[in-house]
């Protein structure tokens, strides 16, 4: 068992969603924390808040998909503390705009820069800290999309399939080696942030926005999304205490993770009923 009581966690995405919870969940487990977004005024509200509640704070702009921004960040983190002992890489931006026939390349290289890239930019630049610590833990934020595929998510999928494969090669490694580092990857279920909604607002402002993707997060919004993320932290960070290399938030991630194993050839079925159900509505 583990405690983060004391220890230097660095979060990602910090500035607001479930990476705001956690850094505030973090604070009131007694845990000194470095925040960082590309929303700077969300993050120096996560920055006011933490400092309220009386913990010791680093925050920075920080955009994960800039490998060698990560790394000085990295860097200036552990300059900061001394030593850093955690990294959420919970930074993430929605998927979706549309079929794999009807995204571009830019799609991709967006979703995967950030989702993917952005999770092994922050794992490889703080990796060796962590080890250093002799107490460190990576937890890489993934997503029910990480378990099941649906149709039209295949950019975001493809990213959060590969967080948990690139998190359980990684977790294999530090066994091999025996290093001191617990590796962890997280799956939410639906979670009540304002991923989908932005993501919208980007492609609404780019003027490439599809009726299916405005559909698609309305129905999100109102009939999905339900857990808080406060609640959602609490359950991650249960989770990181406990060193339970796979954390599942909430009743829906649970559910499809056990349809997947039981019923592994029923389950794309079930994904395409889904859509159009969702799409219906």
């Amino acid at each position: 068992m583990s405690s983060v009581r004391g220890k230097v966690a660095a979060v990602t995405g910090a500035g607001s969603g479930i990476g705001r919870q956690l850094a505030f969940e973090l604070a009131r487990r007694g845990a000194r924390v470095a925040v960082s977004d590309v929303d700077d005024l969300g993050l120096a509200e996560t920055a006011d808040r933490l400092k309220a509640l009386g913990a010791e704070v680093h925050a920075a702009h920080l955009d994960v998909s800039d490998r060698e921004a990560v790394e000085a960040y990295a860097s200036a983190v552990a300059e900061h503390f001394g030593v850093v002992h955690q990294i959420y890489n919970n930074a993430g931006v929605s998927g979706g705009r549309g079929g794999v026939l009807d995204n571009d390349w830019a799609d991709y290289e967006r979703v995967l820069g950030i989702n993917l890239f952005g999770v092994i930019h922050g794992t490889k630049a703080f990796l060796p800290h962590l080890i250093a610590s002799g107490d460190g833990h990576v937890v890489n934020v993934s997503s029910l999309n990480g378990i099941m595929a649906q149709p039209s998510l295949s950019d975001y999928s493809a990213a959060k399939f590969g967080v948990r494969g690139f998190t359980e090669s990684l977790r294999a490694e530090m066994l091999l080696a025996r290093h001191p580092v617990q590796v962890g990857v997280v799956h939410p279920g639906g979670v009540k942030t304002n991923i989908a909604n932005a993501g919208i607002e980007r492609a609404r402002e780019q003027g490439n926005l599809t009726p299916r993707a405005e559909a698609r997060a309305r129905v999100y919004n109102e009939k999905l999304l339900k857990m808080p993320p406060e609640e959602a932290a609490s359950i991650v960070l249960d989770g990181v205490e406990a060193d339970r290399p796979r954390i599942l938030v909430g009743n829906d991630a649970k559910a499809i993770d056990l349809l997947i194993r039981l019923f592994p050839r029923l389950y794309p079925k079930v994904a395409v009923r889904f859509e159009r159900r969702t799409m219906a509505s």
